[in-house]
Order: C-alpha cells, then sequence, then structure tokens
C-alpha cells in the first residue's frame, strides 16, 4: 500500500507541474499556492480524486446555483423575472452572456407544486429566442418562432418531478427533472437604436408567470431589473464551489443518471439531509482538489477547439458533439454521458438550447490567425464577408479570457449587424476591430479590450440559414498586429 501511495503522490506532482505550464493564466493566479498536495495515506488521496471528479461533474449545477445566489442578493426570488431594462454593462458577469439583446429570465420553483409560464406571440419585429432549461442546464424546450409554440406564444405549464397527473387542454406540458431551473430568454433588436431597445423591453415584459393553482385568477408577475446591479456566476475554484454544490445536493432530487456520485459525494461532506463542515484537513484536500481540478478543465477548453467549425481555422462551437446530443436528448442516449465535456462548456457559458443550430449557433475562438492567444494589448482585425447567412442578426462578443466574463470597464463589448452606424465596406462585407485603442476612423467598428488582459472571440448567429451551415459563407481568422 505505502508503494502506491507513492505513486499517487508522484502523480500529483506530475499533474500539477504540467498543468501549470500549460495555463499561464492559472499559474499567474496560483503564485500564492506553491504547496504541492500529498496524501498521508490512500483514502486521503480517495477524498482527492473524488473531490476533482466532484467538480467537473458539478459545474452545471454550481454555475446554476451561482445564479440563484445572485438573484437572492438582489433581492429576487423564485417564479419572479429577471431582467434588465437596457443592453447589459459589466455589472452582469455572467457567462459569456449576449450583450445585444434584452434579456428576460424566469426562475422557477415547482416545490409547491407547477407553475404556468406565460409567452406572447410574436408581433412584427417582436419576439424571443431561449430555451426552459432545468437546474442542470438541460433545455427542456425551445420557447419562441423556433420553438415549440413557433411563434404563436402559449401557455408553458413546468412540471415539478415525477408529476403525473394529466395536464389541461391548453398548456403545452414542460416536465422538469429539477424543482427549480429558468428560461434564458432574449428579447430580439432589429437597430439597436433607443425607441428598439425600449420596444424590445416593452415586448419581453409581457411575459407572465405564476402558480397553477392561481391560474383562474393569475397575481401579476413581479420584474426585477438587474441593469445596475451586480449578477455573476463565475465559477469559483474555491472551497465556496462545494458549498454552493452541497446546497443544491440538498435541493434537487438525484437523477438516475447520477445516482453513482451518491456514495463519491458522501466521501467528501456532501450527503443529502447532513449540513457540510469539512474539518481542515478536509479543507486542505478540496482546495488543493478544486485547484487542480479548475487547471485539468481550462486545459480541456483549449481542447475542444479541435477540429474547427471552418477547416484551418480556430472558430469552433464550444461544445463536443456528444454534449450537443446528449443535451438534446435529455442524456437519455445510451452510452453518452459527455460529464468532462459537459464541464468544459459549462465553466464559460450558461443555458443549452434543444434545438442547436435552429434559433442561433455559435463560434468561439481564442487564437489569432497565427496560432496566438489574443492579447487585449495588441490591435486585431477581423472580416465578416457579405451577405452573412442569417434571418435576424449576428455579433462578435469580446469576453475576458480568464473569466469568460465581459471585459470590465469599458463602455461596450460588441459589434453587430444591429450595431447603430456600423460601416460596410463597399462590397457589403464588414471589418470589426479588437485593441485597447481605437484604429483611426474605424471607431465604430472597434471592440475595446484591456490591455493587460487575454480575451476572447464569441461569434453569435441568429436565425442561421442552409447557407452558414453549408459553409457557402466562410469567416476567417481574426488577424494581429494591423
Amino acid at each position: 500500500m505505502k508503494s502506491y501511495i507513492t505513486i499517487a503522490a508522484v502523480c500529483l506532482l506530475a499533474f500539477s507541474n504540467t498543468t501549470t505550464a500549460q495555463n499561464k493564466t492559472t499559474a499567474v493566479a496560483s503564485t500564492t499556492q506553491t504547496a504541492i498536495f500529498k496524501p498521508a495515506d490512500l483514502k486521503e488521496h480517495l477524498v482527492y480524486s473524488r473531490a476533482v471528479q466532484a467538480v467537473i461533474w458539478g459545474i452545471p449545477a454550481v454555475n446554476f446555483e451561482l445564479m440563484k445566489e445572485s438573484m437572492v442578493r438582489a433581492n429576487g426570488s423564485f417564479n419572479q423575472i429577471i431582467y434588465w431594462s437596457a443592453l447589459i454593462n459589466s455589472k452582469n458577469q455572467t457567462l459569456t452572456p449576449n450583450p445585444d439583446v434584452i434579456y428576460i429570465n424566469p426562475l422557477y420553483d415547482v416545490r409547491k407544486g407547477p407553475v404556468v409560464l406565460e409567452i406572447p406571440a410574436a408581433e412584427g419585429a417582436s419576439s424571443l429566442t431561449g430555451s426552459l432549461d432545468d437546474a442542470w442546464q438541460t433545455a427542456i424546450q425551445d420557447i419562441g418562432p423556433v420553438g415549440v409554440d413557433k411563434g404563436k406564444g402559449g401557455k408553458y405549464l413546468i412540471l415539478p418531478p415525477g408529476y403525473n397527473q394529466k395536464v389541461p387542454q391548453g398548456y403545452i406540458p414542460m416536465p422538469s427533472s429539477t424543482f427549480t431551473g429558468y428560461a434564458i430568454l432574449r428579447s430580439n433588436l432589429t437597430d439597436g437604436g433607443p425607441q428598439d431597445i425600449k420596444r424590445a423591453v416593452e415586448y419581453g415584459k409581457k411575459i407572465k408567470i405564476y402558480p397553477f393553482s392561481q391560474a383562474a385568477n393569475p397575481p401579476a408577475t413581479k420584474f426585477l431589473d438587474l441593469l445596475n446591479q451586480p449578477f455573476s456566476n463565475v465559477i469559483p475554484y474555491n472551497l465556496k464551489f462545494y458549498e454552493l454544490l452541497n446546497e443544491f445536493v440538498q435541493r434537487e432530487p438525484w437523477l438516475t443518471r447520477d445516482m453513482v456520485m451518491i456514495d463519491q459525494l458522501k466521501s467528501i461532506g456532501i450527503e443529502k439531509g447532513k449540513a457540510f463542515a469539512p474539518d481542515s484537513r478536509t479543507k486542505e484536500i478540496l482546495n488543493a482538489a478544486i485547484r487542480d481540478a479548475h487547471q485539468l478543465v481550462d486545459n480541456q477548453y483549449e481542447a475542444i477547439f479541435t477540429p474547427p467549425f471552418y477547416k484551418d481555422t480556430h472558430w469552433a462551437l464550444p461544445a463536443s458533439p456528444d454534449v450537443v446530443k446528449a443535451i438534446s436528448g435529455n442524456y437519455e442516449i445510451p452510452d453518452i454521458y459527455p460529464v468532462d465535456d459537459r464541464a468544459t462548456s459549462y465553466s464559460m457559458a450558461y443555458f443549452s438550447a434543444k434545438s442547436l443550430g435552429s434559433g442561433q449557433f455559435y463560434l468561439m475562438s481564442t487564437k489569432d490567425k497565427q496560432n496566438r492567444p489574443l492579447d487585449g494589448s495588441k490591435l486585431y482585425k477581423l472580416h465578416l464577408p457579405a451577405n452573412v447567412p442569417v434571418k435576424l442578426y449576428w455579433s462578435v462578443t469580446a469576453y475576458d479570457r480568464e473569466t469568460h466574463a465581459l471585459i470590465s470597464d469599458t463602455p461596450y463589448f460588441s459589434r453587430a449587424s444591429t450595431t447603430p452606424g456600423l460601416q460596410k465596406n463597399s462590397d457589403g462585407s464588414v471589418d470589426l476591430y479588437f485593441g485597447a485603442t481605437a484604429p483611426a476612423g474605424k471607431e465604430s467598428n472597434w471592440v475595446p479590450t484591456k490591455a493587460n488582459r487575454e480575451f476572447e472571440l464569441l461569434a453569435r448567429f441568429y436565425g442561421p440559414e442552409k447557407g452558414f451551415f453549408d459553409k457557402a459563407w466562410k469567416m476567417a481568422d481574426i488577424e494581429g498586429s494591423v
């Protein structure tokens, strides 16, 4: 047994050295954590390894728990709607949010019975794009013109786990695997002007949420404007992660697919019905485990961009094919449960679509044409050919590479086809610029970055058409040093 423990310790040392070298950002952040964790015995090694696995498995749950925590901190509650009354600013530190739409986000709790989510019909330029997700951030169904209601609107009835009563006529059943969850709904813009934003907000506020038990006389929906409120779900890679995971486990039911984790979590002190109170040595092990889990997830993040969406570029969907399949099939496809890849995706984003590609599609890049990380101190140019094949709009947003959130203290974060004053070239194409300083005469097409931070780009395509997936239209890599 002693030889096994020695080998385990050596493996941990090698893992730490390797991952530190591979991830400059994490290495810089961890300079004060110089001690290498060494298990005293096999039991401690087991706690460490299970704590790493708990992080990988639990990232989507903690991601949601952070949104719930931010809502409560802003004096919000479940079965209300949080929204932003204008385009978001960097007080919104959610993971890769869209700064070119109006967010209307109902959060539900069905512990006391079904909840009704009323969606208005699309009206001319007014429409919604989004999905209803459970607390694991698995899409129950898409909503809006490309969702179940097909733009006609309707009453979505969110059902508690195991609900077996007949759903009344006129309601669209939404069986939730968890007691709590949310809808990410985007009220779409057309030209991005003040009146357009006002229209999108007013349309979004036609959404309603209330208990089914009060459907005969629904109470007024409560809306909480978070435009000037801090709101975040950036993953905390410290002991708080396990505290939040424990809160999730205490509230939500065990799913059959996850029951193998019951004993795994019990061994690190997370057990339904019991307080999470690790002693000092266990805290030390947990902190070592989450530090290494963070490095592991970040290394996987870089790997997910292979193969790219466009050949010989760095643009890729930030989710593996198995993750897309698993989510669209509610994790019921035999022999597919990609927890590793799922952790990667939910370390940098929240929300999932039931049918990705119908309402929206995403391409991400962290490197320039020369395969170099995107450096906020340099100036870059991205060329978008004319006639982007989308029905609604396209946008490109810059995020902080380390946090995957909006770059703090910058006036805006993206340029889009709906951006007022966006300059087009004579052939209809568009050149976008990213850097700490705007190039002369190109201010309207420039997105500011921070000189001391790396960044990443996320291109969004809302209402993508066939030509997009056929790749008849192609976006090249971003080019540096322009």
